[in-house]
Formats: C-alpha cells, structure tokens, sequence
C-alpha cells in the first residue's frame, strides 16, 4: 500500500508541476518542452527500458543475495549504452543536420533521457526489493527537487531549456543521494555476463519495440504541429495529451507497480498456474479504477479546465482532450491490463504486432478524415490507432488458454460506471468551479464505490476491509 499511494503522489506531483510549467512557459515554449521532453521519453524507451524491464521482472531480494551477476550486468549495461549515447550524439550533432528542435534543445533531451532512465531503473531495483522506505525516500528527494528548479526555472527564465536542466538534476540528484543504500554489495563488474544480457533483451525487446511504437505516434503528431503550425499548436495539443497521460497513469500505473510485482512473486513461489490467477485478478482491479477515471475525467472537464488549466490554453484543451479519450483509455489497457499477460510468460512477441497495427492505423485514419482539421485530426487518428492497438493484442491474448477475469466482475463494473455517469452527467451543465467538482467527485465515487464493494468485484471489499482493520490495530498502538 505504501508503494501504490507514494507512486500515486510522485505522478500527481508530476501531473501539478506539469501544469506550472505550461503556466511559465505559455503555449509556444511549452511546446518546444514538451516535443524535447517527448524526444527524451523516446530515446530513454529506447536504449535504456530493457533494464527497467529486466529488474522488474527478474531481480529480487533473493536475487540480489545469491545471483550478484544479475546487477552487475544491469549496472554495465547502464553504463555502456550511456557512454555510447553521449559519443554517438555528439557526432550526430557536429555533422550539421538541422532538426525541428535546436541543437541545445536536443543536447538535454538526451541528458533528460538518461536521467530519466537512471532513476526509473533504481526505482524498479528497489520496487523489486519491495523496500518501501528508500522508494519512498528516492520519489521525495526527486519531487522537492523538481519543483524547485523545473517550475523556478520555468517562472524566472520563461525558457524550456532550463526547465529541462530542472528535470535532470531532480532525477540524477535523487539517485546521487541514495548511492550507499543503492548498493549491491557483492556485485562487481567483474561478475557481468553476457548471457544475462541475451536473456534480458530476449525478454524485453518485444516490450521496448512497442512501445517505442506507441510513442512514435504522439512524438510524431507533435513534430507535424511544430513544422506545419508552429510550437505554440504543438504546446496545446502537448498539454492536452500530457495532462489526459498522467491523469490515467496516476491509476493505472500505481496500480502496475504493485500487482506486477504481487504477480512475479507469486509465480515464482507458487508456480506459473497462481500467477496467471494473480495477473487475472490484477487485471479485474485495474479495469475497475481505470474506466471510472477515464469516464469521470471528461464528466468533470469543465470544472478542471476552470481551475487547473493555464488561461493560455483553454478551448484548446477542452477540444482536443475529449478526442484523445478513447486512446488513452485503450493505450492504459494495453500496458496495465493485456501486457502483463505476455509478461507473466515470458512471451512478449505479440505486442510488437500490436503496436505495428496502431501504427498502420494512424496515418490510415488520417487520409480518411477531413481535410483542414489540423491538431484535431491528428487526436482522432491517434486515439484510433491505440483502439486498433487494444483489438490485436486482445486478439492474440484470447487465443491461448490463459486466466480472464469473471464477466460477473466486469459486467458489475460496466454497470457501475454506467450508473456513475447518469448521477454526475447532469452536474456537468453546472458552474464550473471548486464547488461543482467537489461535488461531481463525492456523488461519483460514492455510487460507484456502492456497487463495486457491495458486489466484491476481485476481492476488493474483503482488501478494503482488511486494510481498515490493519489501519485500526496501528492506530490503537500508537
């Protein structure tokens, strides 16, 4: 639990200084951050997530004791594609090219992504360990830097680069301060081997191909916005997607941490037939919390563009956001409810094929889409493509005889959001403000907290229940 709510709060944190940033920036410099940023998500998918991947999925407190060679290898792995980032960028950018972002521009994303890799990488060791306190400790160090130097930057200077300096030092800087309990004592670079790299990338190619074509699809959308309309175009469809991302991801992606690993324990102490069942009940949860989230984040819309949207960049982002639901619905069932089903296994070819059909799919759509309808077209395309995306994979996961979950769970919860939204829907038409919102939240969660507890959908009352006891027993010893 520790973990679900400090992941929790790292991504509403992400989500607030996102919006401080947009806010200093304004749309046109916001833009080049968020096609930097883009660009540096990308390259650290790219080169540096098989190793999140790998510790995730692989490393353990067992592990760590009795297989040192496994952390060695990650460590140099690390280390080895860094440096080969930083030569091969370096005579990338003395060869002359022009790109759309500048040269400085392109110089941090890189540092941005390295960064970015370094901490997520540690993060996932110590989620593996299950070590609650240093992820913890880790998440705050990143936060309080972050919000110091990316928001001060963006508020003093108004300059995307050195909101980009914010992000690497905030990143870097927590890992830094956490080397000594970082630390693997028995391994050495000595201990690395070769053949546990080939088993790593064996396992998380497929999955890093993927998504890099997934994150293809945006990156270029916003690459278009900036030749074709300029930055400022390029900064409203940026905060519309971002916000959309991170307000799903703050769900979905707790979520994930926590059940993966609950799934890769349980498979490795109670053998491949509990692990399908935990990965079963996993997915049950995570289409519990995600379809109320994506369906009451456009109920509440109005409201949230009231308060929490930069005056810049509203009527664009009530537009375009709506346009990208559908996607982000499907892109947060691709990674936290069908994936892990390959992962589990070990069997990740499927989601390339997935994520090949989602890009054959966007420029599809494009063509058959009206012309003149700019950033629009581009929301509709991508959502589509993510849509295609969910249908494949779906498709491959449905052929195998693999652990579903109960279609009285998912009925129950179809049924509840439905209900949901009949109560909220009318308050939409309200005034928006605080007061609405507060209101549109309590009237929500409580119908649907209702009938998903009442019926037990995947065992979530007895947890629910547990936990109060648990917190209860605490609070009489205190």
């Amino acid at each position: 639990m520790t973990v679900f709510l400090v992941s929790f709060c790292n991504i509403l944190f992400n989500f607030a200084i996102g919006l401080l940033v947009a806010k200093f920036l304004g749309p046109e410099e916001y833009g080049r951050f968020a096609l930097a940023y883009a660009t540096a998500i990308f390259v650290q998918t790219g080169f540096f997530d098989w190793i999140r991947l790998g510790a995730t999925r692989f490393y353990s407190e067992r592990i760590r004791d009795e297989e040192p060679a496994l952390r060695a290898t990650l460590d140099f792995g690390f280390a080895i594609i860094a440096a080969g980032l930083a030569a091969g960028a370096s005579l990338l950018l003395f060869t002359g090219i022009r790109f759309t972002l500048s040269y400085g521009l392109i110089a941090l994303a890189l540092g941005a992504s390295a960064a970015n890799g370094l901490f997520d990488y540690h993060t996932a060791l110590v989620r593996a360990r299950f070590d609650d306190r240093l992820f913890t400790r880790l998440v705050l160090v990143k936060n309080i830097v972050a919000f110091a130097l990316m928001g001060g930057g963006a508020f003093l200077f108004g300059s995307a680069k050195m909101t980009l300096i914010g992000t690497i030092v905030s990143l870097g800087g927590s890992v830094v301060t956490a080397r000594a309990a970082l630390r693997d004592p028995a391994s050495q670079p000595r201990c690395t081997r070769l053949s546990i790299a080939r088993s790593l990338m064996a396992y998380s190619l497929p999955i890093v191909g993927a998504n890099l074509l997934y994150l293809a699809i945006p990156l270029a959308n916003r690459s278009i916005l900036a030749i074709l309309d300029g930055f400022s175009e390029t900064g409203q469809f940026s905060l519309a997607y971002d916000f959309g991302t991170k307000a799903i991801q703050a769900i979905g992606s707790a979520l994930d941490i926590v059940l993966f690993q609950i799934a890769v324990a349980t498979h490795e102490l109670h053998g491949p037939a509990q692990g399908r069942r935990q990965i079963a009940r996993n997915m049950t949860i995570v289409i519990a919390m995600v379809l109320p989230a994506c369906t009451g984040l456009w109920l509440v819309l109005p409201s949230i563009e009231q308060l929490a949207v930069p005056e810049a960049f509203r009527g664009h982002f009530d537009l375009l956001l709506p346009l990208m639901m559908t996607g982000l619905f499907s892109m947060a069932m691709i990674q936290y409810v069908i994936n892990p089903v390959f992962q589990i296994e070990k069997k990740t070819a499927p989601l390339i094929a997935a994520a090949l059909a989602a890009c054959a799919a966007a420029p599809l759509l494009l063509l058959v889409l009206p012309r003149g309808g700019g950033a629009s077209n581009l929301a509709i395309a991508q959502a589509g493509a993510m849509l295609a995306a969910l249908i494949v994979l779906t498709g491959f996961a449905s052929r195998a005889k693999r652990q579903w979950p109960r279609l009285r769970d998912l009925t129950v919860t179809v049924l509840a959001n439905a209900l949901m939204s009949a109560i909220v829907l009318p308050m939409r038409g309200q005034e928006p403000g605080l007061a609405t919102l507060i209101e549109q939240i309590a009237a929500g969660v409580a119908v649907y907290a209702v009938v998903v507890l009442g019926f037990d959908v995947a065992g979530l009352r007895s947890l629910t229940i547990a936990r109060l006891r648990l917190t209860v027993v605490r609070m009489k010893t205190l």
